[in-house]
């Protein structure tokens, strides 16, 4: 896939545009799994010290809304599906060129986190 991030709203906010697979890779074919064209607004709020994250896929209509902090070396996003599923995002192994990015379900359990999605990240030029 691809990710274009940036500073926006006069530096107040983070916005991503993710596309998976990458745009190259991408026909009216492509497998609806998996299949993303969305985006991520990400904004502190200092009253909660926290990112206020909000994910948008127009083409098949998920969002979710999440919380993310640091938690020591890690960025840990969570928050939920409107079903009300909780989810976690975990960006980890973080360098200035590269990141892991792990995006988690809690199972129908209640104890168990599950790998939904992984993307191992790199800056390109």
């Amino acid at each position: 896939g691809e990710a274009h991030v940036a500073w926006v709203l006069e530096g107040r906010a983070v916005q991503d545009v993710f596309i998976n697979p990458r745009r190259s890779e991408r026909g009216p074919d492509s497998p609806r799994f998996a299949n993303w064209f969305g985006t991520t607004l990400r904004i502190y709020d200092p009253t909660i010290q926290a990112w206020r994250v909000n994910w948008f896929n127009p083409r098949d209509g998920v969002r979710a809304e999440l919380i993310g902090r640091r938690r020591g070396n890690q960025i840990v996003q969570e928050g939920k599906f409107p079903d009300g599923t909780p989810i976690r995002w975990t960006f980890s192994e973080i360098t200035n060129n590269s990141c892991l990015w792990r995006g988690e379900r809690l199972e129908p359990n209640g104890r168990t986190w599950g790998l939904q999605v992984e993307f191992r990240g790199r800056r390109t030029a």
